[in-house]
């Protein structure tokens, strides 16, 4: 069995190999995320900006300003702030809205930072409004306003706070209020990715699992991916695993098809999830339009996995409109999924 370092993988796998002659070592825990702006695939955009924002700050000596990422689940953002901390040389702390209930729980975090520190907080949107406000004057002077006690003993407080760097994180940004989103130095929004992307994500990501593909499974695994890195990749481990039980050598386009078939996932990448969803539209509700909450309920699931899981992919792809009345499924769902209109 051939070892290699995580380094050593990271610099083979920014070459793009189409495939890699290693045998698969399923004992291997590292991570798939590219380290650097430059191993970073896609968004192309986002990372010129970055590029400048991050090396004049570098030059001046300066912490970055505050950035805001958004987007579909999946498309990486979470990555881009942990490459911002790379590319500064400084550390990274994460949380999330949810979990930040009290201000005490955020004078905890953010008296905990050093100057230089980026403090990134996924499902920004998910912030208690209490919470959001006494962010401001964080943001803005890096000073933190507390009131300690109550009654006529309360005191207020003000906390001088290290020069840390905010990236929130957010799939809902009409969701966010527009004194926190007038904050952010940079806003970025992530979008789905072409194939080729795709393409070129599947394949550093094989060099890194130790795993040999060739190009035709490489495209299929990128066509049923819904434009997303983090879905190419979860199909490519399933592919590894069909590959290692029935000793394929190779991730070609049959033990792609036959993993996809494992998966019930068809070729416009349409999951069984998806595929209740516009049948359930056209059976139940005559194609529409019906309003989510009713949609949501006929499905038992929730209304924001509906609207930040299920409905980026079908609307982009021309499966789903979404109008003032509601959801309505379009003439390419009725002929994908056999119906007559």
């Amino acid at each position: 069995m051939l070892h290699t370092t995580s380094s050593e993988k990271q610099e083979k796998a920014s070459q793009q190999s189409e495939k890699v002659d290693e045998p698969i070592d399923v004992n291997l825990d590292f991570t798939l995320r590219p380290q650097t702006l430059e191993e970073y695939v896609g968004q192309e955009a986002i990372k010129g900006q970055l590029r400048i924002f991050l090396d004049a700050a570098k030059k001046r000596g300066e912490s970055l300003e505050h950035v805001l990422f958004y987007g579909p689940p999946g498309l990486g953002k979470t990555t881009l702030a942990t490459i911002l901390a790379r590319e500064m040389n400084t550390n990274i702390k994460s949380t999330s809205g949810p979990a930040i209930e009290r201000v005490g729980d955020l004078g905890s975090i953010l008296t905990n930072l050093s100057d230089g520190d980026i403090l990134f907080v996924d499902e920004i949107h998910r912030l208690n409004k209490s919470v959001e406000e006494v962010l401001y004057p964080v943001m803005e002077d890096h000073k933190l306003d507390l009131v300690v006690g109550k009654g006529p003993s309360a005191q207020a407080l003000q906390i001088d706070l290290p020069k840390f760097t905010l990236v929130g994180a957010t799939t809902r940004m009409g969701s966010l209020t527009g004194p926190l989103r007038d904050r952010f130095g940079m806003i970025h929004r992530l979008e789905f990715y072409d194939k080729a992307d795709i393409g070129q994500i599947i394949k550093r990501s094989a060099v890194l699992l130790e795993v040999n593909i060739d190009q035709d499974g490489a495209a299929l695994l990128a066509a049923t991916s819904r434009a997303t890195p983090r879905i190419a990749n979860r199909l490519l481990k399933r592919a590894r695993d069909f590959a290692t039980v029935h000793e394929k050598d190779i991730i070609d386009h049959e033990v792609a098809k036959e993993t996809l078939r494992l998966l019930q996932i068809d070729e416009a990448g349409l999951e069984p999830t998806d595929r209740d969803f516009l049948t359930t539209i056209i059976e139940k509700f005559g194609g529409g339009p019906v309003g989510v909450a009713t949609i949501a309920h006929a499905l038992s699931e929730e209304v924001q996995t509906i609207e930040d899981v299920y409905e980026p992919y079908l609307t982009q792809n021309g499966f789903l409109e979404r109008s003032p009345r509601g959801r309505v499924a379009t003439m390419r769902a009725y002929e994908y999924l056999g119906f007559d209109k």
